[in-house]
């Protein structure tokens, strides 16, 4: 990821409420214990009582956020405001007790590297922009470090500016890895989301299947049970022929319900053998003719290495991903899609090739990451952000495949997906 996509990042983040109360109470014991430390245990001379009263602001202002304030996930604006207020309290602290020569200057970096990682660049860059100045000013305006009464402490000019100056460098670093962890992490988030919703969706489809025949099975008898008794009321009905056109209604409509189950209960038998069992090349040979009804291009199946038959589970996954690779062929080829299978009984492996453009050089060591762009016009009008790469991939992953991504040897984009024969076969 490079600088620039940190700048296209435009997300609505928020953060929870318990995290930064948690994060506050953590700051303000410390600062307490500190303060105290110093003024009980070593007695050093500096102005205590101020120092405990900005720490007491800041108790009130966590309490405020945590029982009176409503939210339970706080804005980016919100928690910028509450790390802001975070900066100038310790900022204040430091000014009291030695300014830049207070080793416990490196903490002001703290909440502008928590919001690189939790909330948006703009307050990550505010927050920054704060620190920045804040470590200038107690750089030449400060009050002396504590000390027991009869020390003074000095350092020459150019160590006294150096401290700030690495400071600043520390900052830049941490919230620049910090923004780039947030935003890939919360991608990858994101993309496993769309993942499990592809997942549910395909299983869905599945579920309607077994609850089709489920429900063939239990309306059978209630009207199998329906048919006798309108049978034996129309027998006692011919002596009062004003109800016999109602109940032949009944029994037509009846056999109708009976005729209607019966082919769904067939067709269900039929559907259930065929996704139970399926070899990986009758697979291809399915996912390849649903692609060559929609599409003119011409897909080449190649069988001739395919020494064995590999009879497998039909897998929602093991068909999600290799189908979204041969779409992904068909969509970015000029003409032709070569799918070469080899079986055995070590390895069965699947080579998915094109006459397309292949991979472009700047994202070839990213495919199969989510939320990745091309600086290729043409590539890009025609691509996603990789989401769909990334699902096929961690699919097959999920069913012990291993890929592999790269341009073949006439330049277009080649797929090689390879299972051990042992993980794939029934």
């Amino acid at each position: 990821m490079s600088l620039s996509d940190l700048f296209k990042s435009e997300e609505d983040l928020q953060l929870e409420k318990k995290t930064l109360v948690f994060l506050r109470w953590i700051a303000i014991i410390g600062q307490l214990i500190a303060i105290l430390s110093v003024h009980f245990v070593f007695n050093f001379e500096f102005p205590v009582f101020l120092c405990l009263l900005i720490i007491f602001l800041g108790t009130l202002t966590n309490l405020y956020l945590h029982l009176w304030f409503r939210k339970n996930d706080l804005s980016a604006f919100d928690s910028a405001i509450f790390l802001f207020y975070d900066l100038f309290q310790l900022s204040l602290l430091l000014f009291l007790t030695g300014g830049i020569k207070n080793p416990f200057v490196i903490f002001l970096i703290v909440p502008a590297i928590v919001s690189s990682t939790l909330l948006t660049l703009k307050n990550t860059f505010i927050l920054a922009f704060a620190t920045i100045l804040f470590l200038i000013i107690l750089t030449f305006n400060h009050l002396p470090l504590p000390h027991p009464g009869n020390l003074h402490f000095h350092v020459p000019d150019y160590y006294l500016y150096s401290v700030p100056l690495a400071v600043i460098i520390a900052l830049i670093f941490l919230t620049y890895f910090g923004a780039r962890f947030g935003i890939e992490s919360r991608q990858r988030a994101g993309a496993l989301r769309e993942l499990e919703m592809a997942l549910a969706k395909e299983h869905e489809l599945e579920t309607i299947g077994l609850q089709a025949a489920a429900a063939v099975h239990s309306l059978g008898t209630p009207l199998s049970t329906i048919t006798v008794i309108a049978k034996e009321l129309r027998k006692e009905a011919v002596k009062n022929p004003k109800y016999l056109k109602d109940l032949d209604l009944l029994l037509s409509q009846t056999k109708r319900c009976s005729e209607i189950l019966k082919k769904i209960s067939t067709a269900q038998i039929e559907e259930d053998k065929f996704i139970s069992e399926i070899t990986i090349k009758n697979l291809l040979i399915e996912i390849t003719k649903s692609f060559e009804e929609i599409s003119n291009k011409k897909i080449t199946l190649n069988f001739d290495q395919a020494k064995k038959e590999i009879p497998m589970d039909r897998s929602v996954e093991i068909t999600y991903g290799i189908r979204n690779f041969i779409g992904n062929s068909v969509k970015f080829s000029k003409s032709n899609i070569n799918i070469n299978l080899e079986a055995d009984s070590k390895k069965v492996k699947i080579s998915i090739s094109d006459d397309g453009p292949g991979f472009p050089q700047d994202v070839s060591k990213r495919i199969g990451q989510p939320y990745i762009t091309t600086s290729s016009e043409y590539l890009r009008s025609k691509a996603g952000l990789g989401l769909g790469t990334f699902i096929g991939k961690t699919l097959l992953e999920r069913k012990k495949a291993s890929l592999e991504f790269s341009n073949s040897e006439t330049g277009g984009a080649l797929v090689t997906i390879a299972w051990r024969t042992s993980d794939l076969i029934i």
